[in-house]
């Protein structure tokens, strides 16, 4: 601490402030000097500890990967266990939304991503996949987790959009969109934990019908 109380600058304190920033208002709202506000510093102290905004950027991305918790039980069904990551990623997604577009635009330092990387091979190898095989399971089980959090937050912003979601769909032309119109109710319904579960089963399945080594 320094005189007064007042504490140390760090890149820590920093990426925690720019992660805070985020999550409250948005990416669009993150700034150099708007991250130096929620700290009450002098923008110009920030690049002390983070060069630019593009340095932050990995930083808020690699903070929240770090965070990821990936507890494994070797003595499971694979199938299990790759549901356990999948969940891992839910949950971190869930816990820093906003953050999570950072993640899929912005490079993670090694070693931090690739945590979820090792574990995903282990699972696919456990499994009996071979190697170019479990590279390819390792990146759709990611981009299943990445993408169905990105979908849930696109289907909320929908139904923030349109107030009345029902009147909305009342108004399209029956001729033009018979099976939008037809399924109106399901298309509006927002069951997040479901729809994630559902796609969770496909995928799991589809990986294993794949052929063993």
């Amino acid at each position: 601490m320094r005189p007064g109380g007042q504490r140390v600058l760090s890149r820590e304190r920093i990426v925690l402030a720019a992660v805070t920033l985020v999550e409250r208002e948005g990416e669009a709202a993150l700034s150099m000097r708007a991250v130096a506000g929620e700290l009450g510093v002098a923008v110009m102290s920030l690049y002390n500890h983070v060069p630019n905004k593009g340095a932050l950027l990995s930083g808020i991305a690699q903070y929240v990967m770090a965070g990821l918790d990936l507890p494994d039980d070797e003595n499971l069904d694979w199938k299990d266990r790759g549901r356990s990551l999948v969940h891992a990623f839910r949950g971190i997604a869930h816990e820093y939304p906003a953050c999570m577009t950072i993640v899929t635009t912005h490079s993670v330092e090694f070693p931090v991503g690739m945590k979820a990387v090792e574990r995903a091979l282990a699972v696919a190898d456990a499994a009996g996949f071979d190697g170019a095989t479990s590279v390819r399971i390792m990146r759709a089980l990611i981009a299943y987790a990445l993408g169905a959090q990105l979908r849930e937050l696109d289907m909320v912003k929908m139904l923030d959009y349109l107030p009345d979601a029902a009147s909305s769909f009342a108004e399209l032309d029956p001729v033009l969109y018979p099976h939008v119109t037809a399924y109106a109710k399901e298309l509006t319904a927002h069951d997040p934990d479901s729809d994630f579960e559902f796609g969770l089963d496909l995928l799991i399945s589809a990986i294993d019908g794949l052929p063993r080594r």
